[in-house]
């Protein structure tokens, strides 16, 4: 199936961006590559809205890479069309869906959870939460059901579903809503499977959904 995707000067993100959510450790294996526990509940934290950037076919993206590992993590992200309350479905809650990285200066954190400090240096650095143009959303389903990829230089470093997710996304939905909120303009990265690893300078990430790429990026040391 091909696509429709919104253009760069359409992209949500240009100007209707809220809150930007993130969700840890979503995927058993992911967990336990890092070593981490398997959590029980959604684990929440935040990019601050300029961390995110549009990226569309080998857009430049600029990474302090002299701080250490900087890991790529593809995620499926979530675009909330409307104010969420108890009732609200995941297929009332959801405008769009796109794929997106959330990168993360590694050694930086581990060096912040060493000292029980908060993950932002590690996670909300410019440019560390690049996104593709969306695709329309057919309902939790269709999104369930399809499989994305992230390929570095030609080879499929990360891949999964959404089928694969410790807590699904009404789960998701509704844990953000009823404890921070969650309304139009908000969207959700809802976690990595297996396969994080990190990037070097030159690296070309191409972003795979249901086979075919949505959305790429090459990588550039910032000075």
């Amino acid at each position: 199936m091909t696509h429709q995707l919104t253009s760069n000067h359409e992209h949500p993100f240009a100007a209707n961006i809220r809150n930007v959510y993130c969700i840890g450790r979503n995927y058993k294996l992911h967990a336990l590559e890092l070593g981490n526990d398997v959590p029980t509940k959604p684990m929440v934290f935040m990019k601050p809205s300029h961390s995110v950037v549009p990226i569309a076919d080998r857009t430049p993206l600029e990474l302090p890479l002299h701080q250490g590992a900087v890991h790529h993590e593809i995620e499926i992200v979530l675009y909330i069309g409307r104010e969420v309350t108890p009732d609200t479905t995941v297929d009332e809650a959801i405008e769009a869906v796109a794929l997106g990285l959330d990168f993360t200066l590694r050694d930086v954190q581990e060096t912040l959870k060493a000292k029980g400090h908060p993950w932002l240096p590690a996670k909300g650095v410019h440019n560390s939460g690049p996104i593709t143009n969306t695709i329309p959303f057919e309902g939790v389903q269709q999104v369930i059901c399809t499989p994305f990829a992230l390929l570095c230089n030609g080879e499929v470093v990360q891949q999964g579903t959404a089928a694969d997710m410790i807590f699904d996304l009404q789960q998701l939905i509704q844990y953000v809503a009823s404890n921070y909120g969650l309304s139009k303009g908000d969207v959700i990265f809802t976690g990595t499977p297996a396969g994080v690893g990190a990037v070097q300078a030159g690296d070309v990430l191409e972003l795979q959904w249901n086979g075919e790429a949505i959305g790429s990026c090459v990588i550039e040391a910032k000075q």
